[in-house]
């Protein structure tokens, strides 16, 4: 009864960010979207911050799981563009980045918040750094990318453009339009032939050695 109990707080918790954001996550309306007593946010998490700290773990872990069979079997990186878009419009439609965005905004003024939101980011982070290093490895560019820096970017910028939705639709379909054309320009860049990707590869190294 009381593992029942802390699902219902936690899934109680998630529904409450999407539905009516942060600034309406007490006590009493998480309980009441879980359907329990209030009292038992505190016996269970101590306090509505740690209760919120553990929905975001959680959240990321169920979201992750969702999604992990397909991300495993992402071979480049225009197949990891095509499920980003996937991804882009199941989460945004189950409101699932809008709860990360909410934590990330409260961390700001809440501190305690802050550990386990980016715990729960890096989560995703992580699931996005192993397909990065498997797309990348035998490039052009596999020698130049930092690629825990690059997932990291991703993973940012994902959440950036769910949130960038909201308030200008066309704007973050023009941002993922031009993250195909540049998908779109590495591809070329892996159908060089071997003589010009040493050359490309030698540029590249001259620049970053500046």
């Amino acid at each position: 009864m009381s593992k029942d109990t802390r699902s219902k707080l936690l899934a109680g918790a998630l529904t409450t960010l999407t539905e009516q954001g942060i600034a309406h996550a007490s006590a009493r309306t998480i309980a009441a979207a879980a359907g329990v007593n209030q009292a038992l946010v505190f016996y269970h998490f101590g306090s509505v911050d740690e209760l919120l700290a553990a929905a975001c773990r959680h959240g990321a872990e169920e979201r992750i799981a969702v999604h992990r069979e397909r991300l495993q079997q992402v071979r480049s990186l225009g197949e990891l563009l095509e499920l980003a878009r996937e991804l882009h419009a199941t989460e945004r439609e189950g409101g699932h980045v809008g709860v990360l965005g909410q934590l990330l905004a409260g961390a700001q003024t809440q501190p305690r918040l802050a550990p386990a939101t980016a715990a729960g980011l890096a989560l995703w982070t992580d699931e996005i750094e192993q397909v990065l290093g498997r797309v990348l490895a035998g490039t052009p560019l596999t020698e130049f990318v930092d690629v825990a820096g690059l997932a990291k970017a991703v993973s940012a910028s994902f959440i950036g453009l769910e949130l960038f939705e909201g308030v200008d639709p066309g704007g973050a379909e023009h941002a993922l339009a031009s993250l195909e054309q540049l998908v779109g320009l590495i591809g070329v860049l892996e159908d060089l032939g071997p003589v010009t990707q040493r050359a490309v590869r030698a540029r590249l190294r001259r620049s970053t050695a500046r």
